[in-house]
């Protein structure tokens, strides 16, 4: 596949000398799919809280999207769930709350973060019980549309299949009206509360 710079996209296992442009990717898309640069101080945040973890705590289920040697989309997924909030109190929140100490500065989306940080949604385990993994997807708007999205979604649900995992779910921000008809499309199911969506499908 051909990217629009004319380079070749190529999708692979991640490696650790990705971390520094997963953090960039979530930040680039995590306004709804959108670019959030200019929304905070602390850009650095979105890929600490959602992207960053996977590569350190699950780096086997990991696949990014590489164009002229440089990530440009990643699929980043979690077996077990609960195990991986666990894993995510244990060693992943303590030094990034003693780096972000409450109530945060800069911007009110920089604090919306810090909080996030400090007290992290957990999942229920009305949803864990019967779809343990979880997943989730963004591809920078240069690889958007042009199928990779399904190919790495594919990709990533045989994986969790080859571990032993019969269900996977994520969640997504019912504004990401794009991201909404793409899942849908893949066979996740919709289910709407507390101000998101959450999706969920067996494998």
């Amino acid at each position: 596949m051909r990217a629009p710079d004319g380079g070749d996209v190529m999708l692979r296992w991640a490696r650790p000398g990705d971390r520094a442009a997963l953090g960039e990717i979530c930040l680039r898309t995590g306004d709804a799919g959108a670019d959030a640069t200019g929304t905070l101080v602390h850009g650095e945040l979105y890929g600490l809280l959602w992207a960053e973890q996977y590569l350190v705590l699950e780096p086997t289920f990991a696949l990014v999207a590489v164009v002229n040697g440089a990530a440009r989309g990643y699929v980043l997924a979690a077996p077990d769930t609960a195990a991986f909030e666990a894993l995510l109190d244990d060693v992943w929140w303590p030094p990034l709350r003693e780096r972000y100490p409450l109530p945060g500065d800069g911007t009110e989306v920089d604090r919306r973060l810090v909080a996030h940080l400090h007290r992290p949604l957990r999942t229920p385990a009305a949803v864990t019980d019967r779809y343990p993994a979880h997943l989730h997807i963004d591809l920078l708007p240069e690889l958007q549309g042009r199928g990779l999205g399904r190919r790495m979604i594919g990709a990533i649900e045989q994986r969790l299949t080859d571990a032993g995992c019969l269900g996977v779910h994520l969640g997504v921000d019912p504004r990401n009206e794009h991201a909404l008809g793409f899942y849908e499309h893949l066979g996740y199911a919709a289910h709407r509360a507390d101000g998101t969506v959450l999706f969920t499908k067996r494998l």
